[in-house]
């Protein structure tokens, strides 16, 4: 299901004395967090918070918002997490957030009556992201998230559809 505000990442402490904070990015790089302008306190998108500068440090992201100018008012903001509007980050055609592949249904590509379960999470492995699906019967399954694989992704209609690996389901050869 494609979401308007996404989580981005969270607070985890201050750097300095002048209110710039540590946010721990949950996406792939701290250099896309360091490109929004705005983001948000909230979910729903009610409260902005203007960025006055991001930069990456390491794997985490060194920013100042307004209002945010010394290291009290910054502690206080430890623990908070930072959303950002979908509609802000310029993704190339066909990728999309995590988030919103979490809780799509699974299909089969060869038998479309077939469904294999819900997607539940993704572990990042290097090579390729493993996708993890939940039957009915409440048993895991691990799917490799690679093209011979995945043969559609649509977030907006909340449906993958997958040609799993042989041996990867119980009931295949």
């Amino acid at each position: 299901m494609i979401k308007e505000y996404l989580e981005i990442g969270e607070i985890v402490g201050t750097h300095g004395v002048r209110g710039e904070m540590r946010l721990n990015p949950w996406c792939d790089t701290p250099d896309f967090v360091s490109k929004f302008k705005t983001l948000y306190y909230d979910g729903n998108g009610s409260c902005a918070a203007q960025i006055r500068s991001a930069r990456p440090h390491g794997n985490i992201v060194l920013l100042t918002i307004d209002g945010i100018d010394s290291v009290e008012k910054a502690q206080k903001m430890r623990g908070k997490v930072l959303y950002m509007k979908r509609s802000d980050a310029k993704l190339p055609k066909g990728s999309y957030f995590i988030a919103e592949l979490i809780g799509c249904t699974v299909y089969d590509a060869d038998s479309p009556e077939r469904i294999y379960g819900t997607l539940t999470d993704v572990s990042p492995t290097g090579a390729n992201d493993v996708w993890h699906i939940k039957a009915e019967n409440g048993r895991e399954y691990l799917i490799p998230a690679i093209p011979d694989v995945c043969v559609e992704t649509n977030v907006a209609d909340n449906r993958i559809v997958i040609r799993p690996l042989k041996g990867i389901f119980d009931d295949e050869d």
